[in-house]
C-alpha cells in the first residue's frame, strides 16, 4: 500500500486531504505540530481526523520528527505552514521560521531520502493582484496599490496613466508580484520544492489554492480564512468586519475540492509544474458577508465596512483553471450555494472566541492598517 505523510495534516486542508487519500486506498501518516493558534492551548488530536491516519506530533523545522515521519513514506503531502497575510506582517521571523525553514529541513531529508512524488501547497497570494484587462483589451499586471492612494479610500486598480483596469482570471503565466512575508514564504516553499526536486528527481507538483472554505476550519484563529473569521463574528453575533469598501474580488474553492486536487496532484504523470485551484469563479468579500449571515440565520446582522486599507492585501484576484483542467483533469464540483449550506450546518453547534478586534488591534499597533 503507498504510504503519504502529510505535513500539517491536522490542519483544516491537511484532514480533508487525509481523509480524501484514505477513501481512495492510501495509507496516510500525518506530521502535526498540534499549533496552539489553531488547535487550541491543550494540543489534543483533532476530532475530525480520521483514526486510521497515523499521527506524529512535530514541528516541521524539526529535523529528527521528520526523519521519523519519512521512514517508509513514498510520497509527501506538505501542506504544513503558519498562513495569514495579516499576522506575517509584524510576526516576521516565525513566518520564516516555519514556512520556509521548515521547508528546507523537509528538503533535506528528501535530498538524503527521496521519495516518488512532493506536492507543495502555494497560494494565490504569490501573485499579488491578479490579472486585469485595460481599457484597450490588453491583458496587464498591474502594480500594486499605494498606500497614499488607499488611505484616500481609492481602491480600484488604475493604469499609469489613471484608468480603471477590469479583473479577469489570473493564469498560473502571469509574473509573482510579492505584496506581503506570507506571500514571499509561499513562493519560496513552491520554489525550493521545484528546485529540489529536479535535482534530486523528485517529480514534483505545486499546487496555489484559492480561498479555501469548508467545515472543520480554525473558528478561534484571527489570521484563518475570511469565511471562518466571518463565521466566528456572526456565532457571536457581532457584525463582520470588511476591509476596503467590501467590493474587492475573491475565489472561493470548497476544501473538498481542494482535497481531491491533492490526490490527482500525487497520481499524475507531470512533474515540476505549477497549477491554480480554486473554483474559477469570483465573489465580492462583502456579498460573501451577507451570504453566509443569511444561511446561518443571521441576516439581520449586517456587514460593517470599515472603510480601511491592511498592508499586503491586493484588491482582486480569481482563478484560471483553464490549465489545471486540461493538464490535472481538475475540476471543481462542489457549487458555492451548496458549499455554504454545507458550512453553515456544521456551524450550527460550534462555539467561536471571536478575536478579530484584537486582530486589528494588532494591526493598527504596529501602523499596518490605512
Amino acid at each position: 500500500m503507498t504510504r503519504v505523510l502529510i505535513t500539517g495534516g491536522a490542519g483544516f486542508i491537511g484532514s480533508h486531504a487525509a481523509a480524501a487519500l484514505l477513501k481512495a486506498g492510501y495509507d496516510v501518516r500525518v506530521l502535526d505540530s498540534l499549533s496552539p493558534q489553531v488547535h487550541g492551548l491543550k494540543r489534543q488530536r483533532p476530532s475530525y481526523l480520521s483514526r486510521e491516519a497515523e499521527l506524529i506530533v512535530g514541528d516541521i523545522t524539526d529535523a529528527p520528527a521528520i526523519d521519523r515521519a519519512l521512514r517508509g513514506a513514498d510520497m509527501v503531502l506538505h501542506l504544513a505552514s503558519s498562513v495569514g497575510v495579516g499576522q506575517s506582517m509584524y510576526d516576521i521571523e516565525p513566518y520564516v521560521r516555519i514556512n520556509e525553514l521548515g521547508t528546507a529541513t523537509l528538503l533535506q531529508a528528501l535530498a538524503k531520502r527521496p521519495v516518488a512524488r512532493l506536492v507543495v501547497a502555494s497560494s494565490m497570494s504569490v501573485y499579488g493582484e491578479g490579472a486585469c484587462r485595460s481599457t484597450s483589451g490588453e491583458t496587464v499586471a498591474p502594480g500594486e496599490r499605494s498606500v497614499d492612494q488607499c488611505g484616500a479610500g481609492d481602491w480600484e486598480l488604475r493604469d499609469t496613466r489613471g484608468r480603471p483596469l477590469e479583473p479577469i482570471p489570473t493564469p498560473e503565466i502571469k509574473q509573482p508580484t510579492l505584496s506581503s512575508i506570507y506571500a514571499l514564504n509561499k513562493y519560496a516553499q513552491e520554489r525550493m520544492c521545484l528546485i529540489v526536486g529536479n535535482a534530486y528527481g523528485i517529480p514534483t507538483i505545486a499546487l496555489r489554492f484559492f480561498n479555501v472554505y469548508g467545515p472543520h476550519q480554525a473558528l478561534s484563529n484571527p489570521y484563518t480564512g475570511v469565511l471562518a473569521i466571518f463565521a466566528a463574528r456572526l456565532l457571536n453575533r457581532r457584525p463582520p468586519l470588511v476591509f476596503e469598501d467590501g467590493l474587492q474580488r475573491r475565489d472561493f474553492v470548497h476544501v473538498q475540492d481542494v482535497a481531491r486536487a491533492c490526490r490527482l496532484a500525487l497520481e499524475t504523470d507531470r512533474s515540476n509544474d505549477v497549477f491554480n485551484i480554486g473554483s474559477g469563479q469570483s465573489r465580492t468579500i462583502l456579498s460573501v458577508a451577507r451570504d453566509l449571515a443569511r444561511v446561518m440565520g443571521r441576516a439581520d446582522i449586517a456587514p460593517t465596512i470599515t472603510g480601511k486599507y491592511r498592508a499586503g492585501d491586493i484588491r482582486h484576484c480569481f482563478a484560471d483553471l483553464e490549465k489545471s483542467s486540461a493538464l490535472l483533469g481538475f475540476r471543481p464540483r462542489v457549487a458555492f450555494d451548496e458549499g455554504l449550506a454545507e458550512l453553515a450546518d456544521y456551524l450550527a453547534d460550534q462555539i467561536a472566541d471571536d478575536q478579530a478586534e484584537r486582530a486589528t488591534r494588532e494591526l493598527l499597533q504596529r501602523g499596518l492598517v490605512a
